[in-house]
């Protein structure tokens, strides 16, 4: 019994002892900086990049209408194909055109015989002027009749082109290469200059891609651009409606000069190349990569990338206030820095206003911080680091088209 009583009261006398020292260990660790990673504000190539909304347009587009009436004889051509220019499209009846020019040509004949006779009688009216019976009313008569019929075949001769004009279009040939649709008309209806469209040919490389630029950002644009040269500082990039990149680039090559009032945007234009995706089929008709009228997405980049104080883009907090960082000051205290960004891309944040060159930004454990907290810093770890190697000619993605915005706004 006396040996129980002594062990239990050892048990008693521990667990008091454990319970005493259980807060201090607590506070303690509680009291312990935490631990975060950093990384320094240096500065890095990125390239400056807005996003619009855009369409594709050929640069040459030609409605095809005859010229003159008739019956529509022949189509010459397969619907859909890429043609080249002086191709014979369409052969319209040429039996009363070729008739009509026969008659005219008859007509200058007769009047041209006619005209001769006049020629011999002016003369001989001419030579009799220095004789007895020679009289000068005949010699203008014959003269004036000269004329007249001169005038006349002038006139027939005329009519002759007019007929073969009109001869010569009944072939309609193709006026641009380019890639022709389909034919709304089909052989043996009546055609004419009355009778609409009769199918439609657009030019395929290079293309156009117009797009509508908001006149407060057009004139960021103009001051961010105008010293390095204006449009030849610029290129442009596509989206495809499938979001994917287009593998071409292209160059602007027009600003309108009139602002839309409705919408308070001005009209810029950008030329790139349309080559051929695929090989001709054996029916003629080629792919291309780009379509007259579709839709895209527009990405106009600086050609030359600029120098911007880089940060990790998981670094940077928002609240009502805006855009901040932690930073690691002096006595390894954090302090919270007002920021303002530039443009950014998903991994890098381009800091206008704020920071300094060589400020340690807090990147990791950032849930913990606040603001004159002490810390323990680090190096962050190596996937950020390499991120920010990685990623420092990134291409910015603008969350809405039309404006170019830091891409995320918290972590």
């Amino acid at each position: 019994m006396l040996l129980a009583r002594v062990a239990v009261g050892l048990l008693i006398a521990d667990a008091i002892a454990i319970g005493a020292t259980s807060p201090a260990r607590a506070q303690l660790a509680a009291s312990a900086p935490p631990a975060v990673g950093i990384v320094e504000a240096i500065k890095r190539p990125i390239t400056e990049t807005s996003e619009f909304l855009g369409r594709i347009e050929a640069i040459n587009r030609v409605n095809v209408v005859a010229r003159v009436t008739g019956f529509l004889d022949e189509r010459l051509f397969v619907e859909g194909a890429e043609i080249k220019k002086g191709d014979l499209l369409y052969r319209l009846e040429r039996g009363p055109f070729e008739a009509d020019l026969a008659s005219k040509q008859a007509t200058v004949a007769q009047l041209q015989a006619t005209l001769e006779n006049a020629k011999l009688t002016t003369e001989r009216a001419r030579t009799l002027l220095g004789g007895p019976a020679g009289q000068q009313s005949i010699y203008d008569a014959a003269i004036a009749n000269q004329r007249s019929l001169e005038a006349q075949v002038q006139s027939a001769q005329a009519e002759v082109q007019a007929s073969r004009i009109n001869l010569d279009y009944t072939e309609i040939s193709s006026p641009i290469d380019g890639k022709i649709g389909r034919t709304a008309v089909t052989e043996g209806n009546v055609v004419g200059p009355s009778s609409g469209v009769l199918t439609t040919i657009v030019s395929q490389n290079p293309m156009y891609v117009t797009f509508p630029v908001p006149l407060r950002q057009g004139l960021d644009l103009r001051e961010r651009y105008a010293p390095q040269g204006g449009l030849e500082a610029v290129l442009i990039r596509l989206r495809l409606p499938n979001g994917r990149m287009y593998g071409e680039s292209g160059k602007l090559n027009f600003v309108d000069n009139t602002i839309a009032q409705n919408t308070d945007t001005i009209i810029v234009r950008g030329e790139i190349a349309n080559p051929i995706l695929h090989a001709p089929s054996t029916a003629g008709v080629t792919v291309h990569e780009l379509t007259d009228g579709e839709f895209v997405t527009v990405l106009v980049e600086g050609v030359e990338p600029v120098e911007v104080l880089a940060i990790p883009r998981s670094a940077v907090l928002s609240d009502q206030q805006g855009d901040y960082v932690f930073t690691v000051g002096a006595d390894n205290k954090a302090e919270q820095h007002r920021i303002q960004l530039g443009q950014s891309t998903p991994t890098i944040a381009a800091v206008i206003n704020g920071l300094t060159l060589g400020d340690k930004v807090i990147v990791e454990g950032l849930q913990r911080v606040r603001p004159g907290q002490p810390v323990s810093p680090g190096p962050a770890s190596p996937l950020i680091q390499s991120s920010m190697k990685a990623s420092a000619n990134d291409v910015g993605t603008p969350s809405d088209a039309g404006a170019a915005k830091p891409a995320g706004k918290s972590p």
